[in-house]
């Protein structure tokens, strides 16, 4: 099944549900970053944060970028991604070893620390968020957060099924209630919410996004967006070439004869672009 994800309301508008499927999506992340188990675990679950976060965009050239700011060895976490789906990202260091497959101690890879969102809305500043990282796990620190920073009670669930370097399933919910809803309807959500079982399992098994918004919110919830997922990046060589150019005259001529050469390289891809002497060469005779 091809990666997309989905935005929901209940009949009586009153509960809000976003779902992901990005089981390609974070294969294609650690095919680029080859990411070791737990760190595939952790960015995938960060990625697929970023293309629920993606649906709640007003516009599809509005952008989102969560950092994960944890003391765990695996570092920093970033992801990127906008209102079409796209989504990219990387650790800061992808080769860190976990207990085992399957059962992923996620929570101590990532460790304490904060976790940043930044939303560029079109407008002349972009929205900053910002909340303490409670658990590591991932799914409860985005629940936090959305519920403290942005004051928007909110239950989030992701899940990563890793087996070695394959990506057996991968996807998460998020599912926000709206100012005024009653007591009752509250509760029956929380019980939905404990009933659910693991989602990667569940998505491994055949389980559409549909059937898990219809089992938390109910059946008479109406499906508003659906949208492919995909990974894609914007960095180019021309954009590396552009970078090049504003290191400066004196910065250039030392990478020249240092290495007679440069390459850049794009973190959240992995896509090298080498330039060679005659090409810097030309870069130079454009800096006044």
């Amino acid at each position: 099944m091809e990666d997309y994800a989905i935005r929901a309301i209940s009949a009586d508008g009153q509960v809000r549900g976003f779902a992901a499927l990005t089981t390609s999506l974070v294969q294609e992340l650690q095919r680029r970053h080859h990411t070791f188990p737990v760190v595939s675990a952790a960015l995938g679950r960060v990625a697929t944060m970023g293309a629920i976060m993606g649906l709640t965009l007003k516009e599809e050239r509005h952008k989102v970028l969560i950092r994960i700011e944890g003391d765990g060895p695996i570092g920093k976490i970033m992801v990127d991604a906008d209102g079409q789906g796209h989504v990219r990202g990387f650790v800061d260091n992808p080769q860190v070893e976990g207990n085992q497959d399957y059962k992923l101690d996620v929570a101590s890879a990532v460790g304490k620390g904060m976790l940043y969102v930044v939303k560029d809305l079109g407008l002349k500043e972009p929205y900053r968020g910002v909340s303490p990282i409670i658990s590591g796990e991932l799914g409860e620190d985005f629940t936090y957060y959305f519920t403290t920073s942005e004051q928007t009670p909110s239950s989030v669930g992701l899940g990563v099924l890793v087996k070695g370097a394959d990506i057996l399933a991968a996807g998460g919910y998020m599912i926000q209630v709206i100012p005024g809803i009653t007591d009752e309807k509250i509760q029956r959500l929380e019980r939905q919410i404990t009933k659910l079982d693991s989602i990667s399992e569940r998505l491994k098994n055949g389980k559409t996004l549909e059937e898990m918004l219809c089992f938390l919110i109910g059946e008479d919830m109406e499906i508003l967006d659906k949208i492919p997922v995909r990974f894609q990046c914007n960095c180019s060589r021309e954009r590396s070439r552009a970078m090049l150019r504003s290191l400066g005259k004196e910065e250039l001529l030392s990478i020249l004869d240092e290495l007679g050469q440069a390459e850049v390289t794009c973190h959240f891809c992995n896509e090298t672009y080498l330039f060679d002497e005659d090409q810097i060469k030309s870069i130079l005779k454009e800096i006044v």
